[in-house]
């Protein structure tokens, strides 16, 4: 499936909370990664990586200061290779999340699970998607087929921590559903899901609706009145 494009909806959070630093300070701390002794560079990139279930970039050796070192750690197995650009350490147990984690750690925390992939996270209708969906507002395109990136920014109200990865609250998740080309008895499904557990009020999904699209907002309506 190629990557989708998605309109900005403005806001601050696209940014990574855990590293809101400039991209002036960033070089600095590259920099300062270098003079950093072995031991101390690998402990930096231990804690960077550990943010995303041990999965870090290239970006993040630099940063560290661990260019010397990463080639021995490949090859004793205390780094493995998992794509293009993208690590994970050797001691890291793996995860039935673990998909999120990696890219999560590609965009450097500024991206959120969305979509039919937070709907399953949550638990919300049987949407059961094939792909791994995720809306970023900057960083560069990995090339992945079973990864979908919607560029766009939200609003920190609009995404929730889980750990290793960000991903779409439950409302931001229905509404985005709502746009998107899912049928009518698919999203009834995951509205009457979200209600059943609690995981929205009828009468707040209602209200949200009013931002969208009249098309959307309709349908989503629709879907609130048979939950």
């Amino acid at each position: 499936m190629s990557r989708e494009s998605g309109a900005a909806s403005g806001g601050p959070g696209g940014r990574n909370p855990r590293n809101n630093a400039g991209p002036r300070e960033r070089r600095q701390t590259s920099v300062a990664g270098r003079g950093r002794d072995p031991e101390q560079a690998w402990s930096v990139l231990r804690r960077l990586a550990g943010r995303y279930a041990g999965y870090f970039t290239t970006r993040t050796v630099v940063r560290s200061g661990c260019e010397e070192l990463i080639r021995a750690a490949l090859d004793e197995g205390r780094v493995l290779r998992v794509g293009v650009g993208l690590m994970r350490l050797g001691d890291w147990p793996p995860g039935p999340l673990d998909d999120y984690a990696k890219w999560s750690a590609w965009f450097d925390g500024a991206a959120a699970v969305s979509h039919h992939s937070a709907a399953e996270l949550h638990g919300l209708g049987r949407l059961r998607p094939r792909f791994v969906h995720m809306s970023a507002s900057g960083g560069r395109l990995p090339s992945s087929p079973g990864l979908v990136v919607l560029r766009r920014t939200l609003r920190r109200d609009d995404v929730e921590s889980a750990g290793a990865f960000l991903l779409t609250t439950p409302l931001r998740t229905i509404l985005d559903l709502a746009e998107s080309g899912i049928g009518q008895i698919a999203l009834d499904e995951v509205v009457a899901d979200a209600v059943a557990i609690h995981r929205c009020d009828g009468d707040e999904i209602y209200t949200a609706a009013g931002a969208l699209p009249a098309h959307a907002a309709e349908r989503l309506r629709r879907s609130v009145d048979r939950a």
